[in-house]
């Protein structure tokens, strides 16, 4: 009996010693970082992610509950270039929690890793929601994804070097699919280059970059200032003569300024995911990238057909 106390004790002492590891704590703020960051690190880290495709980001409550994610948190993840101005920086001076402050190693801003399109010579917010350092929306350009990817693999390693080597592997593996998908995506794509649209607010630049499509008018007169029945009458001229492929709005976007545009041109409205969770079909990344190109292709379709 003695004998198996003392092995009893011995074995409590050891684990007093030597704790089970903790996982990583991530806070992220889009659900694109958040899919992105289970593509790296899979079971090995704890993913709270902050919003959800149906909300628009620029505008986001700084609740007690997401005040407790980022407390918790020994990492933050998100798009950065004042995208989450509003409320991020209040997140994290409530949380309390310095680990995450901006520019540490718990800080990780996906825009500044890449680079920005469409910085402004002078910021004037009489022009609109102007971000200084550019288009945030960086996720949807899968070559920059890429580039964020990487960078992001490499922190997750240096804040948790005893899972260095599982997150190398599946970031291996990540950039492998994501390049193979790249390509089939280039393929797919093809017919829409050159092709032109109208979008609801200024979120898409990077996706046009990327397909070779030309952007010729935003149904918002200026960056989140909500579109006037004035300026969406402007549009109407343009839109029926350019041969326009559609008109696009984010999932969580009003329709009703797009419909009434579409109604009165015969240019086909169409609501593409923006990021993950934005439609059934966009459960990851991969499947963002999947059904938007797949809706723009239908869009296509469709003019093909008038």
């Amino acid at each position: 009996m003695k004998s198996f106390l003392a092995v009893s004790a011995l074995l409590i002492g050891a684990l007093v010693a030597n704790p089970a590891q903790a996982k990583l704590r991530v806070f992220a703020c889009e659900p694109e970082w958040g899919s992105l960051l289970q593509e790296l690190a899979g079971d090995k880290i704890d993913v709270d992610v902050g919003t959800s495709a149906l909300q628009d980001v620029h505008v986001v409550e700084a609740k007690p509950s997401l005040i407790a994610k980022v407390r918790a948190a020994d990492l933050v993840v998100c798009t950065g270039a004042e995208l989450e101005v509003g409320w991020l920086p209040m997140l994290i001076q409530q949380s309390g929690n310095p680990k995450v402050a901006a520019g540490t190693q718990g800080s990780f801003m996906a825009a500044s890793q890449v680079k920005l399109l469409e910085k402004p010579s002078a910021v004037d917010r009489a022009n609109g929601d102007v971000h200084p350092d550019g288009n945030p929306h960086v996720q949807l350009d899968p070559r920059r994804v890429l580039i964020i990817a990487r960078r992001l693999d490499d922190r997750l390693a240096e804040l948790d070097p005893s899972n260095a080597a599982t997150y190398k592997q599946r970031g291996t593996d990540f950039e492998k699919r994501w390049l193979a998908a790249m390509g089939k995506w280039a393929t797919e794509a093809a017919p829409l280059r050159g092709r032109k649209v109208v979008v609801h607010h200024i979120a898409w630049v990077y996706l046009w970059d990327w397909l070779g499509i030309q952007q010729i008018g935003a149904l918002e007169p200026k960056p989140s200032v909500p579109p006037t029945s004035g300026h969406l009458a402007s549009l109407i001229g343009i839109t029926k003569s350019s041969d326009t492929l559609a008109i696009v709005r984010a999932a969580y976007q009003d329709p009703k300024p797009a419909d009434w545009l579409s109604e009165r041109t015969g240019v086909p409205a169409v609501t593409l995911p923006y990021t993950v969770g934005g439609d059934a079909q966009s459960k990851d990344l991969f499947g963002l990238f999947d059904s938007t190109l797949a809706k723009l292709l239908g869009a296509s379709h469709m003019g093909a057909g008038k």
